[in-house]
């Protein structure tokens, strides 16, 4: 076969120049990162999908197949034992006609053993045993993804009963203010203008209370979904701003990207199609087997039994056989550079959202901040609007200017907030689980 163009290598994938490695491959992910917010709630609720959701248990016994299938392909490897017994009897005839009563075979034992010269047998069972690795891989992505889903539900539903209280509470201050300017119409000390606009306000802030308790309904519901349960109520723990959030450290290694599941399951999807290609390849090569078998002849003829025993050897090499091997060996080939573009997609794929969520963290925190101190802004501009509003110095457009403004402010600053923790959870999803002060005791930034 000639020479083909070499795909290319999966360990070419450079990571960003802000990152060195420090850690070995095969670092154990940590399987408890959702810890980190401090919330007892959450960990319940993520114990809980774990336990329960169906896709979890699919990719556990897709592990057990991927297993059974390596414990096969190391069987190949040993010796085949096997025997005869068989269990009817007959006559021999004599030479000089005379019948007699024989057991022509008795009980025998056959052994046979393929020497794998060429490391056919032994690359097939190292394919296997990458394919029950990337199944373990596949495996743990699923769990992975379970736990960033709740963690990402739980914390959408904490930030949208936020949100509904934003709107009962400023329903009741726009029903204070309804009860002020109709108090001051009916006295005659302003027009009904005042109080078409009081009324217009508080409508527009009644409406929001249905919108975001039809948003936390829904929100349970598709919570309860994830958890593998009926739609039902979900419970609250902490409050949406009382969730912590761990602080990034200056350095993280690249190294923790090689325990993503799905970069780990890429990379032995490579091996294992590596070693399915050797494989094929060693199968255009002569095959030599060992066969071998021992019993004894008992016949009513000879006075003692016969033991009889046989060894060869067969080469087995394919002549012609209508080009089918060095087909397969060019699909396994295909397969293999298949894999190795799959990996490096994988790779790059994982740097850009270990990024993403970093500038995620970094910039919605920025956003929180400022929207902070517009909400501190705002509710001190109602406070100065309201009372002159009372005291006759300004129109009651000005009081209703600053309420609409703090009102966008407040709705902002929880989504703000809410957006800030979800790129925590990716950023945890992005590293493959998170990180601890050991695996970035050896490493800083260039």
């Amino acid at each position: 076969m000639g020479p083909r163009s070499a795909p290319p290598a999966a360990s070419a994938v450079v990571p960003p120049p802000a990152w060195r490695t420090a850690l070995g491959p095969g670092a154990p992910i940590r399987a408890d990162w959702w810890n980190a917010f401090g919330d007892p709630v959450l960990t319940d609720l993520v114990a809980r999908a774990l336990a329960n959701t169906v896709d979890l248990a699919t990719a556990a016994a897709r592990v057990e197949e991927a297993r059974a299938a390596l414990r096969l392909a190391r069987a190949q490897q040993t010796p085949q034992i096997g025997g005869q017994a068989p269990s009817t009897g007959g006559q021999t005839v004599s030479p000089f006609g005379t019948p007699s009563d024989a057991i022509g075979a008795a009980p025998a034992v056959t052994a046979s053993y393929d020497l794998d010269m060429f490391g056919r047998l032994r690359q097939a069972s190292r394919a296997a045993r990458a394919q029950a690795l990337a199944s373990e891989g596949a495996r743990d992505t699923v769990r992975l993804a379970i736990a960033s889903g709740v963690a990402n539900g739980y914390i959408s539903l904490r930030g949208l009963d936020q949100r509904l209280a934003v709107a009962r509470q400023t329903l009741a201050a726009r029903a204070e203010g309804l009860r002020i300017a109709r108090r001051r119409a009916e006295t005659g000390y302003t027009s009904n203008l005042e109080l078409h606009q009081a009324e217009s306000e508080y409508q527009a802030t009644l409406q929001l209370v249905p919108a975001a308790e039809l948003a936390v309904s829904r929100q349970e519901n598709a919570l309860s979904l994830l958890l593998g349960e009926a739609p039902r109520a979900i419970p609250r723990g902490l409050p949406l701003d009382r969730l912590t959030t761990p602080a990034i450290p200056d350095g993280l290694p690249a190294d923790l990207l090689r325990r993503r599941p799905d970069l780990f399951q890429a990379e032995q999807s490579l091996v294992a199609a590596d070693r399915t290609l050797d494989s094929a390849r060693a199968a255009m090569l002569p095959n030599v087997a060992l066969t071998g078998s021992a019993g004894v002849t008992l016949s009513t003829v000879l006075a003692n039994p016969i033991g009889v025993f046989t060894l060869g050897a067969n080469i087995l090499s394919p002549i012609f056989d209508g080009g089918r091997l060095r087909a397969q060996t060019d699909v396994a080939a295909a397969r293999r550079d298949q894999a190795a573009f799959a990996y490096r997609r994988a790779a790059l794929t994982a740097f850009r959202e270990v990024d993403d969520a970093l500038a995620g963290v970094r910039r919605s925190g920025e956003q929180a901040q400022a929207l902070g101190g517009q909400v501190d802004a705002l509710a001190a501009a109602l406070r100065n609007a309201s009372n002159r509003y009372r005291a006759g110095y300004s129109a009651y457009i000005d009081q209703l200017d600053a309420q609409r403004g703090l009102l966008a402010a407040e709705l902002a600053l929880v989504q703000a907030r809410a957006d800030r923790l979800n790129a925590y959870v990716a950023l945890y999803q992005a590293m493959g689980g998170g990180w601890s002060v050991a695996d970035i005791a050896t490493t800083s930034r260039r």
